[in-house]
């Protein structure tokens, strides 16, 4: 990591300090050029490696063969959306992303933090994942289960932590234009600039295209869509030391996000203003204290599959998320790391939507829905050094509210055909984690945890219904936090140099499990499930040889709904999109500097569409290639290929209606500055 030197170093000293000597002014010069910013939050404590973590580096973020975060993170076994579509040709509010087979429903129960920041969307839950450039990053890590501690609530499968790049891994100038076989394009700019001890960073990126039929071709009608998508975000990232201990973080990003999906004029789009400040203390006593805003939009137009007409128009739902972080580390002794803190969350929101009629297109009604969820925090965590053994364990108190909720629909003369205004509510829940590493030899460490966490239902799952047509699903303002208990226990091995090998058991189980229940053939409901159980095993494999690395991640899962009353018939049923089986594999060779070959495999087993096991997502595997070759200094040739096998992949299966995943995918074009 380079040192910076402050700016007023630089300046006349008559200007700056008249009463310093020479020599005073060169050891005032020499201390301030010790002043290093990261950019980043408080290091991982001592017990980190007591849970399931695994870390994605840079090289092999911004080598995937999609160019895409939802494709990075696929390396990691386990890891789920919704649905297996991609940030361009789903839906935004299907993004809800999940680890451990804790799927079911399109909110995430992963908590994905971006340098510190919730970045679920505040009405929805989903992920702005084609918001996330991978270029914009330095590293992400990954740590299934583990439970909440001074986390956030939110993590109830698990915590994916998106850090943005060090000053020293950006180039002052980087840039980045690809296209495809379709003539999509991708483009990209990154600007980077040292502003005294601190910096600046600024990027773009626009991703746009006519995208490919997720229709099979023998299901095609005249109003058959191909799934065009139109994205760009843009970022500004600043950060300042205030002390030679305590450094400023400045955040802000600017999205938008328009696609189309299956039919003409099935359009929807997602936006967001987001904006952070994190100061950061690393001195003798520790600190990070975070603030944030989210303002964030989604529409959608649904449009019948027999009448090609539209039905919904879900014009507006604006939300905001406002929320911040304090956390304080005391000395207390060198075998000691405690952590006290408080955390916030706010969400609020409404929706704005027309149904319309199937035959005629004449609006029916006119619907408005919303509320607020808030959710306060506080935490305390110890980790003690014994030696080769560490030990931590932690509680949590939150206090969740669910205030203002309301669902009113009028008929098209403005009569009201329904009004509920949902009872206010608030409760305390207690959450605990403990855990141990133990490094049997410098080779061999053994851990295990326990855990609890739970995660709170989104203002979408609390009040809006929504359709894929023709299956209408309902809300339910009575929904109960979800709440996990969970166990593990595995080791890490590396039993020679480059070479680490990790295996991880777990049993987790989600109380009160929110699910799409199935009502009758055309009709569900949100639910809570009395539990569903989660228990499996995940392995991993990582070797360095010189110029060569091999990393492969391996997850089979055993899960089940627990259901009784309304939801009896589910008893023993596997959940809803959620696979046994799902492995990530990747080779990358770098033959010599700033050059790149790398393939990578991504395997996800078969899996049920709903509830009822009546439809089957088959099993599918895709095979990706990157390729970078140098052209002049600082610019490169980039080759990508995305599902180079063409493999069939499933991504939706209602009763025989079927949705594809991206088919084969070759691109092209230059590089600069990476």
């Amino acid at each position: 990591m380079p040192s910076f030197r402050l700016a007023i170093a630089v300046l006349p000293p008559l200007v700056l300090a008249p009463s310093l000597s020479a020599q005073e002014l060169g050891e005032e010069r020499a201390r301030e050029a010790e002043i290093v910013v990261l950019g980043r939050g408080l290091d991982e404590t001592p017990a980190a490696p007591a849970y399931d973590t695994i870390t994605i580096g840079r090289d092999q973020i911004v080598s995937a063969p999609s160019g895409r975060i939802e494709d990075v993170l696929g390396a990691v076994a386990g890891f789920q959306q919704f649905r297996r579509s991609d940030s361009r040709s789903s839906n935004p509010s299907a993004q809800g992303v999940t680890l451990r087979a804790l799927g079911g429903n399109a909110t995430s129960r992963a908590l994905v933090l971006l340098d510190g920041v919730p970045m679920a969307d505040p009405f929805f839950g989903y992920i702005p994942l084609s918001a996330m450039a991978p270029e914009r990053l330095g590293a992400i890590r990954v740590t299934r289960g583990g439970g909440s501690g001074p986390f956030g609530a939110g993590a109830l499968a698990g915590r994916i932590e998106l850090e943005s790049a060090e000053r020293a891994a950006l180039a002052p100038l980087s840039a980045s234009l690809l296209a495809n076989d379709r003539g999509e394009t991708e483009a990209s700019l990154g600007l980077a600039e040292d502003l005294g001890a601190g910096f600046v960073a600024a990027d773009g990126r626009w991703d746009r295209g006519k995208g490919f039929f997720t229709t099979p071709a023998e299901d095609r009608v005249p109003a058959t869509a191909r799934a065009a998508f139109d994205s760009w975000s843009l970022g500004l990232r600043g950060v300042a030391p205030l002390s030679e201990t305590i450094e400023l973080q400045a955040r802000g990003l600017v999205f938008r996000d328009d696609r189309t999906l299956r039919f003409e004029g099935a359009d929807s789009s997602s936006e967001g203003q987001d904006a952070s400040l994190r100061i950061v203390g690393r001195g003798e006593w520790q600190f990070e204290a975070l603030g944030y805003v989210q303002a964030r939009n989604f529409s959608n137009v649904v449009i019948s599959s027999s009448s090609f007409t539209r039905v919904l128009d879900q014009r507006n739902t604006p939300s905001t998320g406002l929320g911040g972080k304090l956390e304080l580390r005391p000395p207390v002794g060198e075998d000691h790391v405690l952590r006290l803190g408080i955390d916030y969350r706010r969400a609020s929101g409404e929706l704005q939507e027309e149904a319309y009629s199937a035959m005629s297109g004449a609006l029916t009604e006119r619907r408005r829905a919303g509320g607020t969820n808030t959710d306060f925090g506080l935490f305390v965590e110890d980790d003690w050094s014994l030696g080769d053994l560490v030990l931590t364990g932690g509680l949590r108190a939150d206090r969740t509210t669910v205030a203002d909720g309301f669902y009113r629909a009028v008929d098209a003369d403005g009569v009201l055909v329904e009004d509920t205004v949902a009872p206010d509510r608030a409760d305390w829940t207690l959450s605990w984690r403990a855990g141990a590493a133990y490094d049997l030899s410098a080779a061999l460490r053994l851990r295990a945890a326990a855990y609890s966490s739970l995660r709170q239902p989104t203002l979408n799952e609390l009040y809006r219904p929504f359709v894929v047509f023709p299956v209408v699903t309902q809300a339910n303002a009575a929904l109960e936090n979800e709440r996990l208990v969970g166990y593990e226990a595995g080791f890490d091995l590396t039993p020679a140099p480059g070479i680490e090998v990790s295996l991880t058991a777990f049993d987790n189980e989600v109380k009160d499990a929110v699910a799409n229940v199935t009502l009758a053939p055309d009709l569900r409901q949100r639910q809570n499930l009395p539990a569903i159980a989660s228990r499996g095993v995940e392995g991993g494999l990582s070797v360095t040889r010189g110029e060569v690395r091999f990393d492969g991640t391996l997850a089979w899962t055993d899960a089940e709904v627990e259901g009784s009353g309304p939801s009896a018939d589910l008893d023993g049923n596997r959940p809803a999109q959620t696979p046994r089986w799902a492995a990530g594999a990747s080779l990358a060779w770098t033959p010599a500097p700033g050059w790149m070959l790398a393939a990578s495999l991504r395997h996800v087993g078969a899996q049920f569409e709903d509830d009822q096991e009546t439809d089957v997502l088959p099993a599918a595997t895709t095979l990706g290639a990157y390729a970078q070759m140098p052209l002049t200094a600082g610019l490169s040739l980039v080759l990508r290929g995305e599902n180079l096998t063409d493999e069939r992949v499933v991504t939706r299966n209602d009763g025989g209606s079927i949705d594809l995943g991206a088919p084969r995918t070759v691109w092209a074009g230059i590089r600069f500055g990476y």
